[in-house]
């Protein structure tokens, strides 16, 4: 008989040895964390490939769909290269995926991670669903986790640097809501944004009818900064709302535009629209609505189309959540750049 090579026994038992790891490892797995599975095949198939449109090149347009207020209407544009030397080009708008945002009550929990934890757990900081059918003054509270996800650029399908508006190059992590007080003390975030007193009042809430109705349009109103259309207010910067019958894509989709807004606030975000961002990205510390628009990736995935920041769920949210894992949410955050493409 044949005797069985050293070699293949070490194997084997190296085999074993990983497998028993593995199961190890799945037996720590936390069910409160789920994996969204981005680092995937669902890297192609669950994103909304048709959002990219429509396209403005040189002032024309390609493809249907809604474009930001205020993008520009030039067709030849002019910006200084490095050296000082000005470079003449063609604009260019376009739609493209920029963040990715995870809406979690499992705190330091990571779905586009993998599942994995990126820190300790504390009990303040567990968020909650609420409970709306008990009590109405029960709180819905998530954390957030905002990361750079230049989809384009990653997969190389598109590169001009011009478009790059803020320099993003790579999958990064930004923000960290766990690490941030006033995300769970509404209060405290009135300090960062002290203009949301002027807008607590019946009549700036009431005028948030016409930016509900706008957005639900595709068009949400600008200049309304402090509505989040149809998902509420877009004050107080925190991760703290009412409920209506529990986690709702409508809750998770309003602290994700809430993040974003405070992101803004704080100088960290840039305004991508119009005639002053066509040779870089600016700071605006409000945010500008209708430049944005979002994509559920994670539980169920929107791949047939984009909808705008307050546009009411009845249109595209329904059947969009489950009990369990499928509470965590993971947003595409779709950015309108306009740009100066040279020669």
């Amino acid at each position: 008989m044949r005797k069985a090579s050293p070699w293949a026994a070490l194997l084997a038992s190296l085999l074993i040895l990983a497998a028993g790891t593995v199961e190890a490892d799945t037996k720590k797995l936390d069910p409160l964390c789920p994996d969204a599975e981005v680092w995937s095949g669902k890297l192609i198939t669950d994103i909304c490939w048709g959002c990219l449109f429509p396209i403005r090149i040189a002032g024309g347009k390609m493809g249907s769909g809604s474009v930001p207020s205020g993008a520009t209407d030039k067709v030849f544009c002019s910006c200084d290269t490095a050296g000082g030397i000005p470079e003449i080009g063609m604009t260019l708008g376009m739609w493209s995926p920029a963040r990715m945002i995870e809406l979690v009550t499992t705190p330091w929990c990571s779905p586009a991670l993998g599942g994995m934890k990126m820190g300790s757990s504390l009990l303040r900081l567990r968020g909650t669903v609420g409970q709306a059918e008990y009590d109405n003054g029960e709180i819905a509270f998530f954390n957030y986790h905002y990361f750079a996800y230049p989809l384009y650029i990653m997969l190389d399908l598109f590169w001009e640097d011009r478009c790059n508006s803020d320099g993003f190059k790579d999958f990064d992590l930004m923000y960290l809501s766990e690490l941030d007080p006033t995300w769970n003390n509404d209060e405290l975030a009135f300090f960062t944004n002290p203009e949301v007193a002027l807008f607590a009042n019946p009549v700036a809430i009431a005028a948030c009818l016409a930016d509900a109705a706008a957005a639900t349009a595709g068009t949400p109103i600008d200049a309304m900064f402090w509505c989040a259309g149809t998902w509420g207010s877009m004050y107080p910067f925190a991760g703290m709302a009412n409920p209506t019958e529990g986690v709702d894509p409508r809750l998770t989709s309003l602290f994700a535009a809430r993040a974003t807004a405070a992101l803004h606030r704080r100088g960290l975000a840039h305004k991508t629209v119009g005639n002053d961002a066509l040779c870089g990205g600016n700071i605006d510390p409000f945010i500008p609505k209708s430049q944005y628009a979002m994509t559920m990736f994670y539980p169920v995935a929107d791949t047939d189309r984009k909808h705008a920041i307050g546009e009411s769920t009845f249109r595209w949210g329904m059947a969009h959540t489950y009990p369990g894992p499928g509470e965590s949410h993971v947003y595409l955050l779709w950015r309108w750049a306009d740009c100066c493409a040279g020669f």
